[in-house]
């Protein structure tokens, strides 16, 4: 019988010693961008894996490999973990890649804010303390119609303010005679938006009893009617931006829905999602409500998004009735879900687009909505010529583009592809997700196809680069 004469303690000791290594990173410029105790750490882990393998029976693996993985995880390190993608999906407003880029003009804005002081709570003309939120509300009382509109950090956020806010009292001032007062809503309307978050969730943090009334397909004005009790204080609508009811439905409009709340004195608040400030149809997509629509159908206040289909950075806008908003402003949650200096500054940028009839050009969700056809397909074959040989059997073929975010459920537009061929094509999506930088494309059809309606302009040469490593890589 055959004598295992290894001594794997021996082989453990010709690991390479840990300073070693530290003088290593430290000549690569490791150290320096991460850290002295972050490369410690990342040594110690790196030593003990290869100890505990050798232990188990394995040899020690050569210095110089030893060192390359070091480098190598370290310099994966230095690039963090929220890193620049190329989005080559050709999903508009990607939730999952940070939905909305922002135009050059928000960027500089929120450069300026974040660099140093900002005018943030002061009025300079006075010298005393300013409106955090006039900083935005100008431009979207003038855009929307609305007669105020405040900023929180998402719409969520935003619908369970105005829930929290305006079921605390009627229209009138009457203080309710429940601590739980009532919301009515459609039982069609009872989404549930990203993340699992639910509108039944966030109705009852806001502290308000839900009433559901309708069935999933068909709710009447009557219906609304009917829940009308002593404890109702909201008319909730949630307008379904995720998805479609097809077929055999009915809802009452917005209009309805305010001339039964009126002479009740109940509070109507419109849960648009999305919104947007542009008429979608001309750019083929149907017809999407606007917030100014809602507005002057008489809501109460209508709750939208600022980093979708508007274009700017994370935010819940609450637009509409002067006292509704000053409830708003009021409550004690105000403070907990309050937007900073830099949202602002970006907010305010991306409106002045709108207030200047630029917004197509100079909002990127918007520019890249407005792309034709042809545009696109000059994009993509050009990607396919500066590509050549290193993509055998690269193709340019039509396709569709999502808008994506929760906006404009199942609607696409007409896009050109470039369509990679490749004997794995997700092992190949893998290796183009791992570069610098990270380029995310979507398989379809046994091909991993890349949309130039997302990728942002100036992304090209960075995009042809990182196929022509993939490809080579595999």
């Amino acid at each position: 019988m055959a004598t295992d004469t290894r001594d794997p303690a021996g082989e453990a000791r010709k690991l390479p010693r840990a300073d070693r290594l530290l003088e290593e990173a430290a000549a690569a410029g490791l150290v320096a961008r991460i850290g002295h105790e972050a490369v410690m750490d990342a040594i110690r882990e790196e030593l003990e894996l290869h100890r505990q393998a050798i232990l188990e029976g394995g040899p020690c693996p050569p210095a110089e490999a030893i060192a390359g993985a070091l480098l190598a995880r370290l310099r994966d390190d230095a690039r963090g973990t929220l890193r620049k993608v190329v989005n080559a999906t050709g999903v508009v407003v990607h939730t999952n890649l940070g939905r909305a880029p922002l135009s050059q003009a928000a960027l500089e804005a929120m450069r300026h804010a974040a660099e140093g002081y900002a005018n943030l709570e002061y009025d300079l003309a006075a010298g005393e303390r300013g409106d955090r939120y006039g900083h935005a509300a100008g431009a979207l009382c003038r855009l929307t119609g609305a007669e105020d509109a405040v900023v929180v950090n998402n719409n969520a956020a935003a619908v369970m303010l105005a829930l929290a806010a305006l079921g605390a009292a009627r229209p009138s001032g009457d203080a309710p005679a429940d601590p739980a007062p009532e919301v009515i809503v459609s039982r069609g309307q009872l989404v549930e938006i990203g993340g699992g978050f639910r509108i039944p969730d966030v109705l009852r943090r806001s502290g308000a009893a839900l009433v559901e009334v309708g069935t999933t397909n068909r709710t009447y004005l009557r219906d609304y009617e009917d829940a009308i009790g002593d404890r109702t204080r909201i008319l909730l609508t949630v307008h379904r931006s995720n998805f479609a009811l097809q077929g055999f439905v009915h809802e009452p409009s917005l209009d309805e829905l305010v001339a039964l709340a009126r002479p009740r004195h109940l509070w109507v608040v419109d849960d648009l999602g999305s919104g947007t400030l542009l008429d979608t149809r001309p750019f083929g997509l149907g017809a999407e409500p606007t917030v100014q629509e809602r507005v002057r159908a008489g809501a109460d206040l209508v709750c939208f998004s600022g980093d979708k289909l508007l274009g700017g950075p994370q935010a819940g806008i609450l637009a509409g009735r002067r006292d509704a908003v000053a409830r708003v402003k009021r409550h004690p949650l105000m403070r907990a879900l309050r937007v900073d200096k830099v949202t602002l500054a970006g907010l305010a940028a991306t409106l002045a687009h709108y207030e200047r009839g630029e917004a197509v050009s100079e909002v990127p969700v918007w520019r890249a909505i407005a792309l034709a056809p042809g545009a696109l397909e000059a994009r993509a074959r050009a990607w396919l010529g500066a590509l050549g040989a290193a993509a055998p059997g690269a193709e340019i073929r039509p396709g569709a583009s999502a808008v994506g975010g929760g906006s404009l459920p199942g609607v696409t537009l007409p896009t050109r592809l470039l369509a990679l061929a490749a004997p794995d094509p997700d092992a190949l999506a893998a290796r183009l997700r791992a570069g610098d930088p990270a380029v995310v494309g979507r398989i379809e059809e046994g091909r991993l196809v890349l949309d130039p309606r997302t990728v942002m302009p100036g992304e090209d040469e960075a995009l042809v680069a990182a196929v022509r490593a993939a490809v080579a890589g595999g």
